[in-house]
């Protein structure tokens, strides 16, 4: 039963050994890929990705049903628009305070 334990601890730290090797070389790997990347281009892909990130959600949201085509506001507008040039009538009219126009 001894021996069990020891080859079964043996095998995880030679494992562990592994693993952290592995996880150097990639970090190397990185450290090596990202030398000649200077400020501008950093803001460059931030921006990049912040626009395609706002691209993404509003495809999303118009896929969910959240927000409809920019189409829709506009008739909206119109309508609004119209309705404000018709003449208010005066007459019984209760507004929404509760008095008489």
């Amino acid at each position: 039963m001894h021996q069990f334990l020891i080859y079964s601890s043996l095998s995880i730290a030679i494992l562990a050994l592994f693993f952290a090797l592995y996880a150097g070389a990639r970090v190397g790997k990185m450290i090596n890929a990202s030398k000649d990347l200077d400020w501008t281009a950093v803001a460059n892909l931030t921006g990049d990705i912040a626009s395609t990130k706002k691209t993404i959600q509003t495809l999303n949201n118009r896929i969910n049903g959240m927000h409809s085509p920019k189409l829709a506001d506009q008739e909206l507008m119109l309508q609004l628009l119209q309705n404000k040039q018709k003449p208010v009538q005066s007459g019984n009219v209760i507004n929404s305070v509760g008095k008489w126009v």
